[in-house]
């Protein structure tokens, strides 16, 4: 593609060079330019991609985006200096790769919780209806059944195009999408054309990136913010803040609400460790999902697959057999019947609510005495620390036992950061609470307080198969350190 073709229709502040040069391949990174790359300089938060311009055009770049042209001009090369590089890449890559996006029916989710959940469940209720999709999640991204490792919830821009025009080659027609608050500011969605947008909820987390928590909600609202006239803003009335999402869009205003009037109504009517029974917009059904907060993940992707034109009756009978994305709370269940929950719950609102459903399950439980809580949890490194103290109180009042553990401290000092979540224990709550570092070793002796019929919560990270230690990564596994937990306790 000829550089004049890839910025047709773009906005541009200057140019020099040729604009008829040959464009075979886009980059932000200088490491992975080749002959006829289109290097793009992005300013980051650790570099400034400007300072890589010479040594992309060494490497072989036959063009250059930037926002600053560099005092030496090579005049072989084409330059383009636009007022936001990271921006008019999205829509330069959506030119280069033919605009795949306009050609599915693409559905973005965001909020602070739920995203993979109704993005995976989205995924799953249109293939069960015959359709061939792709997905794009913090979990994973899959075009049909082949799956393809996720190294971020949004992907950056170059790579989802990439992404989007292999699914079409494979014959898909809807792709879900998890949009991140980091996506919407850093660009990453830039040129996409959305079918649809989801809201979820919005809590407290990502102040360590957004400073704020009026920025991180402004991020969120964002998206919306940027959705055409021929999209869909469906939202969660429920939540304080889900009409100030649509305020400023363009797209097809649309609402979901267990408590109030809602262009999709829904109300629980059973919740057990078995199922959620629901009765949505006067349709009563049973679904394997459990907890309120599903309800509303259920009542959010059955809203969805009706705005995209799909029968009521067909979506609800196919919502009711699909199961939870893995790591939302997953049950693995011991020989003498206590219940372990994996789940990703690593915010203080997600674990509220995990507990809370916990809670409301046990208290309807038939044994002869009430079952315990037994909570394992920690929270990440060098991400936002302000909910560490809060997540810690959260698990000491909702449950009988709590082991505070290393969650993925990165690159901080696990200590330091169990130090900042004990500052958030009450006096009263101390004789319950005790810090294990060791995540493997926490979840042992969960294990080992535990009697028959007990519920044991591994929180924060769910379905991940690393724990991440001074940027290595370690195989682990919630689910398979408590399976061989349970099984050791067997075989005492």
């Amino acid at each position: 593609m000829q550089l004049k073709d890839l910025f047709y229709k773009i906005p541009l502040l200057a140019t020099s060079g040729s604009m008829n040069t040959d464009v075979t391949s886009l980059t932000m990174d200088s490491r992975k330019v080749g002959p006829g790359s289109l290097f793009v300089a992005v300013r980051g938060t650790l570099t400034d991609g400007h300072s890589y311009i010479e040594t992309a055009i060494q490497q072989g770049a036959s063009a250059i985006l930037c926002e600053e042209l560099p005092a030496d001009i090579n005049p072989n090369i084409g330059y383009v200096r636009v007022q936001d590089s990271a921006r008019t890449l999205g829509f330069a890559a959506a030119n280069f790769y033919d605009q795949p996006s306009k050609k599915l029916k693409l559905v973005g989710v965001t909020g602070t919780n739920g995203k993979t959940s109704v993005a995976t469940l989205l995924f799953r209720l249109f293939r069960s209806l015959g359709y061939r999709c792709g997905l794009l999640s913090t979990v994973q991204n899959q075009i049909d059944d082949e799956v393809i490792p996720a190294t971020h919830t949004t992907p950056d821009v170059i790579t989802t195009n990439q992404l989007l025009t292999r699914m079409l080659a494979h014959g898909c027609t809807h792709v879900f999408m998890e949009v991140s608050s980091h996506a919407v500011v850093q660009e990453r969605i830039a040129g996409l054309a959305f079918a649809g947008g989801i809201f979820t909820n919005i809590t407290h987390d990502h102040l360590d990136f957004h400073g704020t928590f009026d920025k991180y909600i402004r991020a969120k609202k964002g998206f919306f913010d940027q959705l055409p006239a021929s999209a869909f803003a469906l939202t969660n009335v429920d939540d304080k803040r889900g009409l100030v999402m649509l305020q400023n869009t363009a797209a097809r205003k649309e609402t979901y609400s267990l408590q109030t009037l809602a262009t999709f109504k829904g109300k629980v009517i059973a919740d057990s460790l078995f199922g959620l029974n629901m009765l949505i917009d006067d349709r009563e059904v049973w679904f394997k999902l459990i907890g309120r907060f599903n309800a509303y993940n259920l009542l959010s992707v059955y809203g969805t697959a009706l705005l995209l034109g799909e029968d009521p009756t067909e979506v609800l009978t196919s919502l009711s057999g699909i199961t939870p994305p893995s790591g939302r709370f997953e049950q693995v269940v011991s020989d003498d019947q206590i219940v372990g929950i994996v789940d990703y719950a690593h915010t203080p609102d997600a674990l509220l609510n995990v507990l809370e459903t916990i809670n409301e399950l046990r208290a309807t439980d038939e044994q002869d005495y009430l079952p315990q809580v037994i909570t394992v949890v920690g929270c990440g490194g060098n991400r936002d620390a302000t909910k560490r103290p809060i997540m810690a109180d959260i698990a000491c009042r909702l449950s009988n036992r709590v082991i505070l553990t290393s969650d993925n401290p990165r690159n901080e000092d696990p200590m330091s950061i169990l130090e900042q979540m004990q500052a958030g224990i009450s006096p009263v709550d101390v004789k319950k609470t005790i810090t294990i570092e060791d995540r493997h070793e926490a979840i042992r002796h969960a294990v080992s307080l535990s009697r028959p019929h007990d519920i044991i919560l591994i929180a924060g990270k769910g379905h991940e198969t690393y724990q991440e230690i001074k940027g290595i990564k370690y195989d682990f596994d919630d689910r398979v350190v408590l399976r061989d937990a349970f099984t050791e306790r067997r075989n005492q």
